[in-house]
């Protein structure tokens, strides 16, 4: 009744929707189809269970253990199962063999170590305590070209500051 068989290999194959017969999609969009439509049809979703072996098979809840039984999904899933089975048992996992690499930093100790103060945006910088300098203030330095400067402010006016206007 609503159960589908997809031709995997035509992916512009017209399938019937389960939830409006209406509805034509292509293979390839059949998935996405049948989460939208199955939202705008609950009455109908309802009533329809989905294949444990293909999510695109939507079957009548009284006639689900009919389709499980005969689905053509099954037999792949089934061969997969057994492959898995059977290369379990043939293959042991190799330890793998890989080290951490030896590692010579101490995050803690450089903090502990640095004579220099944190960067901080927009604020002048200070020579350590244990320059002659100590409380000259450093010039602030520019790769820009001579006559260039930093601008003030960004190129655009974010949306949620409105500049002193009220709204």
């Amino acid at each position: 009744f609503f159960s589908l068989s997809v031709d995997s290999l035509d992916p512009e194959k017209l399938l019937q929707c389960p939830y409006d017969k209406n509805h034509q999609i292509r293979a390839c969009r059949f998935p996405y189809h049948l989460i939208k439509c199955r939202k705008n049809h609950p009455d109908v979703a309802n009533k329809l269970a989905t294949c444990p072996f293909n999510a695109r098979h939507q079957v009548p809840r009284a006639e689900i253990s009919h389709h499980i039984s005969s689905c053509d999904d099954k037999s792949c899933i089934e061969q997969d199962v057994v492959n898995q089975t059977r290369n379990l048992g043939q293959e042991t996992l190799a330890e793998s063999t890989w080290q951490c690499p030896p590692c010579d930093e101490d995050w803690d100790k450089d903090l502990w170590e640095q004579t220099s103060t944190p960067f901080v945006w927009g604020t002048a910088n200070y020579c350590g305590n244990n320059s002659p300098a100590s409380n000259i203030v450093m010039e602030h330095k520019s790769n820009l070209a001579s006559g260039m400067r930093v601008p003030k402010s960004l190129p655009y006016v974010l949306p949620w500051k409105n500049n002193g206007n009220a709204q």
